[in-house]
């Protein structure tokens, strides 16, 4: 089993939206799933419970962190949902390692009923992310077009608590870093120039679906993605033309990703 993070300490920047977008897609593939929400928020498992695709797991995702033995459904898709108590998790300083030292080895023990386990997290660096991250096969960064986020990025990678290249190096050797995927881009001039300076800054670490200089991963601004995620609707399986349309301009973009999650032969994408 691959286990994808997707990780941003800032939010509103689309992680659930993608998470969503790669949980479904991954599924209609035939591959076995996995969806974990540690975002007390809810904002992965809404949408994932109301498409009906998933099943609940029965259990809320604090008990991965707080329990050493829990138990999921036998099914091929399955949702651990959010739950309030994930909040207060932080403030148990003191039991910061088993929680997670239980979540990895949760992991463990699911190991060969799932392909694919995609965890979205919490925008705070707290135990959360950190026990997610410390056992993950890899991590996505979404990112929204403003300088808020793209000075952020910095502290994605070499933030003192919960770093990407801090964990690689001292507590996760095998976790990759697939790169920055832009979200919410819309073709205004003020974005242009903000993608443009990531791209300056950042180009080792963005996402390439091609071989042209631009052909970079991408999620465009769209009321359907917004549409789905309220209604619990797949995408691609929505009746609206701009639902299709959405799909359309996003697709490559997912498939890309997914594939690298799933490739046998996978490597390090994004470079240091």
């Amino acid at each position: 089993m691959r286990t994808l993070v997707l990780a941003n300490q800032k939010g509103g920047v689309g992680k659930s939206a993608v998470a969503t977008l790669l949980a479904h897609h991954l599924a209609q593939k035939g591959l076995r799933v996995l969806a974990i929400d540690f975002d007390h928020q809810g904002n992965f498992t809404s949408p994932m419970l109301l498409s009906k695709r998933p099943r609940d797991a029965g259990i809320t995702s604090d008990r991965l962190l707080s329990e050493p033995i829990v138990r999921l459904p036998s099914e091929s898709f399955v949702m651990v949902p959010a739950a309030d108590r994930l909040i207060f998790l932080e403030k148990e300083a003191a039991l910061h390692t088993p929680f997670a030292r239980n979540f990895r080895a949760f992991l463990e023990r699911v190991d060969a009923d799932f392909d694919v386990c995609i965890v979205d997290t919490n925008p705070n660096p707290d135990i959360r992310m950190i026990a997610a991250l410390v056992s993950a096969d890899f991590v996505l960064s979404p990112i929204q077009l403003n300088q808020e986020a793209v000075d952020g990025v910095r502290a994605l990678l070499i933030h003192a608590r919960v770093g990407v290249y801090k964990i690689k190096t001292l507590l996760n050797p095998k976790l990759e870093l697939i790169g920055l995927l832009p979200t919410m881009v819309e073709a205004t001039p003020f974005q242009r120039a903000n993608f443009r300076q990531l791209i300056e800054r950042y180009l080792s670490l963005m996402i390439k679906i091609g071989d042209g200089p631009g052909d970079l991963a991408s999620i465009p601004k769209r009321s359907a993605i917004a549409e789905a995620q309220a209604s619990g609707e797949v995408l691609w399986e929505m009746k609206k033309t701009a639902a299709r349309d959405a799909w359309r301009e996003i697709e490559p973009s997912i498939v890309h990703i997914a594939s690298i999650v799933t490739s046998a032969g996978a490597r390090h994408v994004a470079a240091a």
